[in-house]
């Protein structure tokens, strides 16, 4: 009876005791779960503050923006500020800063720029009674836009210079050196060995059009390969800029285009049963009016942007493996070292190359509509 007694005992202070420490202990237990929650937070932020985001390093730099991003010095990121300026067809123009974007919390005189996702990502909009985005008429002066007024200054700088240090000496002088040199090698190079063996007889008359659109592309592609201010810029790898140039090839070809030229397009010298009854052949060199300038238009465009995306994200691989431990970040970066300093020599090819490629095919293109024209008995 006794031992009976000392065993419920035993029992009920056991059970009294695991009453108390049951509580205790989840009290312990829940302690350790959200302290162990917080750490996973704190590591989570900490981990999406140091990662790199590749796509808006890449996209933001081969995009267009309504500022001039110059570097980021702690949390301050230094920005050249340009004009925005708009005409809404409810509340009329608009001319400030782009700057007062900034300051007022990303809009400003009822104008903001449209968030990722939206039908007008990354452009300046407006919102209608409804709610809808508008998209007002800009002509603001972008990143883009302004590369390309001040590089096209830059190319008439250099182009009325050369100009005027012949126009100061009688014909005949001794042969320039230094820059004016250069640049005489180079124009008689693109002149001699493109334009006047690409066009043909009369390649005068084209001469200025095909050298301007050399030196420009040229020129913008160069821009585009320096990494600071006023470089940077990829003008040619915008598909608006491109356009532009294979249009102005496109009314070259066709508005100076001969009799020849046309006929051989609505009525080419091949087998009757390719015309009638079914236009086959006239249809096909209809369409390859509109393809020859898309097409050039396409490989400029691709050529550009292509180079300027595997530059970034080569560079990009340095901040991706600084997470992975000293010696694969070690190894990656002297990897994308090496091989910037290769793609960058490339560029700089590819810099020349595309500005020759898209000449030499105008010449072509140019050469090809001129065939029956009457000779310039000019000679040379």
């Amino acid at each position: 009876m006794k031992q009976l007694h000392n065993i419920l005992t035993s029992l009920i202070l056991f059970c009294l005791m695991e009453t108390v420490g049951l509580p205790v202990l989840a009290q312990e237990q829940e302690g350790k779960a959200m302290s162990q929650q917080v750490e996973d937070e704190i590591t989570s932020k900490e981990e999406q503050k140091n990662t790199v985001d590749v796509k808006e390093i890449v996209f933001g730099h081969i995009g267009d923006s309504y500022e001039w991003h110059i570097t980021t010095w702690g949390n301050t990121h230094i920005t050249i500020p340009l004009p925005v300026i708009v005409y809404s067809g409810t509340t009329g123009w608009h001319v400030f800063s782009s700057s007062r974007l900034e300051e007022n919390g990303g809009m400003y005189e009822g104008l903001s720029i449209a968030p990722e996702g939206s039908k007008y990502e990354g452009k300046l909009v407006e919102y209608n009674a409804a709610g809808e985005q508008v998209r007002p008429w800009d002509i603001s002066i972008t990143k883009v836009t302004f590369a390309l007024l001040f590089n096209s200054v830059l190319l008439l700088v250099i182009v009325l210079s050369v100009a005027h240090w012949y126009r100061k000496r009688p014909q005949g002088t001794k042969s320039p050196g230094g820059f004016i040199g250069f640049m005489e090698m180079f124009i008689m190079m693109v002149n001699d060995d493109i334009i006047k063996s690409c066009v043909g007889p009369n390649y005068r008359k084209f001469a200025p059009y095909l050298l301007t659109a050399f030196f420009f592309i040229f020129i913008n592609n160069m821009m585009g390969l320096i990494p600071f201010f006023p470089g940077g810029a990829n003008v040619t790898g915008n598909i608006a800029i491109t356009m532009v140039l294979a249009v102005c090839t496109f009314v070259a070809v066709n508005i100076f285009g001969t009799k020849h030229y046309w006929k051989d397009i609505f009525w080419p010298d091949v087998p009757w049963w390719l015309k009638v009854p079914v236009p086959m052949m006239p249809l096909i060199e209809f369409f390859g009016i509109f393809t020859k300038p898309f097409a050039l238009m396409i490989r400029l465009f691709a050529n550009m942007l292509a180079g300027h995306m595997a530059m970034l994200v080569l560079t990009c691989l340095i901040f991706i493996s600084a997470s992975m431990g000293p010696a694969l970040n070690g190894t990656l970066t002297v990897a994308s070292v090496l091989f910037n300093i290769f793609m960058n020599a490339l560029e700089l090819l590819v810099a020349f190359i595309q500005a020759y490629v898209f000449t030499m095919l105008s010449a072509v293109f140019i050469g090809l509509a001129q065939e029956g024209a009457k000779v310039e008995t000019k000679e040379d």
